[in-house]
């Protein structure tokens, strides 16, 4: 799933330690959300939302995600 973590991250100056700290998971989250590597859960999607101010559809591309 595409993210724009590193973008907002850069951004606003924000180290991958700092994000991760601030929502409760390790460096390695972070690294692997923004590589697309992992998906976040509802609950860190909506931390990591909360966290830059923004809607979790502002951060989170859902385009390819099938909807039954």
């Amino acid at each position: 799933m595409n993210t724009k973590i590193a973008a907002l991250r850069k951004q606003r100056r924000i180290s991958q330690e700092e994000l991760a700290a601030a929502v409760g998971v390790t460096r390695q989250t972070i690294t692997s959300l923004e590589c697309e590597r992992y998906t976040a859960s509802l609950v860190l999607a909506y931390k990591i939302a909360r966290y830059f101010g923004l809607a979790i559809e502002d951060i989170f591309d859902f385009s390819d995600v099938e909807v039954f």
